[in-house]
């Protein structure tokens, strides 16, 4: 019988997850002397782009469930990474900002993260790089908004 299927070697899925562990595998690395994890990095990453963010658009920007935002700002806020504060008006709506040690993180392991960055780039090709990033973004949900 014929498989409608692709071969698990041309399944987008898998070949998503296996191009996944490939681009974390040198992350990991880096993150595993500075006592955060992939999601905490992730956080304290767009807090230092964007500043102060409401924790819905958090949660959206560090590509994170809600609840699990919940927990991982806890985890920093107890850590002494983040602050949190709530909205004087609206008092369920919280916001979370980096804090001078979490900044110290992103700013003592910029220059290494650049670098796994630069070495994707040199595996892929810059213009492979970018085009990369284009068309992952075509099947990212969150886009089409």
């Amino acid at each position: 019988m014929t498989s409608r299927l692709p071969s698990t070697n041309r399944s987008l899925p898998i070949a998503l997850i296996r191009a996944r562990e490939g681009v974390m595998l040198p992350i990991r690395d880096m993150l595993a002397e500075t006592g955060i994890t992939e999601q905490q990095w992730r956080v304290l990453r767009v807090l230092a782009e964007y500043g102060q963010l409401d924790t819905k658009t958090l949660a959206d920007r560090a590509s994170l469930l809600f609840p699990s935002l919940t927990r991982i700002a806890a985890t920093l806020r107890d850590k002494g990474l983040i602050s949190q504060t709530r909205d004087r008006v609206d008092r369920r709506r919280q916001f979370i900002a980096i804090t001078p040690q979490g900044q110290k993180i992103i700013d003592d392991h910029s220059l290494q993260a650049a670098q796994i960055v630069d070495g994707f780039k040199t595996t892929l090709g810059a213009e492979n790089y970018e085009t990369l990033l284009d068309l992952l973004t075509l099947l990212d949900p969150g886009s089409r908004d």
